[in-house]
């Protein structure tokens, strides 16, 4: 009776892992497949931002960075690498 028992068990344990795994690999799929269909009919554009009048848009480079910024940035890393050293 013990080994018809354990049996059982061991067979209710494989269908209702089997079954949890087939249903979280179908949810995964599913996820997928919706993404791609919204991302493919319903492509949001992208928003730019409203500059006010006389402010130009920074470029992208070295030039967009401030040099107040870049120099405060400049100190604040060689005060941490100072730090780090014994």
């Amino acid at each position: 009776m013990q080994g018809t028992l354990f049996q059982q068990g061991v067979d209710l344990m494989i269908f209702g892992m089997g079954t949890v795994f087939v249903f979280l690999t179908l949810l995964v799929i599913c996820v997928l497949a919706m993404s791609k269909i919204i991302n493919k009919f319903f492509v949001e554009p992208e928003a730019v931002p409203d500059l006010p009048v006389g402010v130009v848009a920074p470029t992208t480079g070295a030039s967009a960075v401030d040099p107040l910024v870049l120099r405060a940035i400049q100190e604040a890393i060689c005060q941490h690498r100072a730090r780090r050293r014994p």
